[in-house]
């Protein structure tokens, strides 16, 4: 398998490497996704190896008005009359060899999924990866006091054991797809093992939201049975949560709602279905989406 759109400065030298997957956009909840592997990559001081061309795997434009148009264009900085900055979509690879480690951080494709999903697998063969683990994110009925839930789909029953063993359970959904679900499906058809890693998480918290972050480095680093110093990451999550803390307190009607999240993540929220936990949710007058 080949793909055009790959540009690669030298392969690394692997054997039985294992690749996580970051994205932007969607399922990038609290920037869960992209977060993660931007920490990873820097703690595990992995080195930059080659990219995948954006070209073709995104909408720069679309009909209708400015305001429409301009979700899609590339941003541009321009200052006293010259163009500083173009800022096209980016994915890039990166290789930590005291782990062996493949990194992806990008964007999700906007169309060609099937090319773009073979530049991920050309990636995969080239450095001889053997499993692939997807970091993904959604904001959901979780409260900043309790622990973010987790889920996972994979190419086989094989995985099926390691994931629970790391807190992972089984998704059930049917709905609008993921990327990610995509290139599981084609994962399987080259007999690679895939597995994503998605979290649930607070809903209300808007931006980066570092203590999930946290969460989910602690649960890659234990997959992948990793050694590694999270002290940094650790104190900067203590900040943010003493800073969401005080947002809460000073606003009566808030923490009302905080604490009716509580109360249902610690009676219902694992065993609830999807439905009545939407129904539920809706009930408390508060908004998911």
């Amino acid at each position: 398998m080949d793909s055009k759109s790959l540009r690669i400065d030298e392969w690394p030298q692997t054997q039985n490497a294992r690749m996580l997957l970051g994205f932007s956009g969607w399922m990038d909840g609290g920037e869960v996704s992209t977060g993660t592997i931007d920490y990873l990559v820097d703690a595990l001081g992995a080195v930059p190896f080659g990219e995948i061309l954006p070209e073709e795997f995104y909408i720069y434009n679309f009909p209708g008005s400015m305001e429409l148009a301009s979700l899609f264009r590339p941003h541009a900085r321009i200052k006293d009359g010259l163009v500083q900055v173009l800022q096209e979509p980016s994915n890039n690879l990166y290789y930590a060899a005291d782990h062996n480690l493949v990194l992806f951080r990008g964007k999700e494709p906007n169309v060609h999924w099937r090319d773009f999903s073979n530049s991920l697998l050309t990636v995969a063969a080239e450095t001889n990866v053997q499993e692939i683990y997807y970091i993904g994110s959604v904001g959901g009925l979780v409260p900043h006091t309790r622990e973010p839930v987790y889920w996972t789909s994979m190419t086989d029953d094989g995985f099926k054991e390691p994931m629970l063993g790391a807190g992972f359970n089984p998704t059930n959904y049917e709905g609008p797809s993921s990327f990610a679900t995509y290139l599981i499906t084609r994962a399987a058809e080259q007999s690679l093992r895939m597995a994503s890693c998605v979290t649930g998480i607070p809903s209300y918290v808007d931006g980066r939201n570092v203590k999930c972050i946290e969460s989910m480095v602690k649960k890659i680093r234990y997959i992948l049975g990793m050694t590694l110093d999270l002290s940094d990451l650790e104190a900067e999550s203590t900040v943010f949560l003493e800073k969401l803390d005080k947002a809460v307190r000073n606003d009566s009607k808030f923490a009302e709602k905080v604490r009716q999240l509580e109360a249902f993540y610690d009676q219902e929220l694992e065993s609830a279905p999807d439905e009545d936990v939407r129904d539920w949710f809706e009930r408390q007058d508060l908004e998911i989406d």
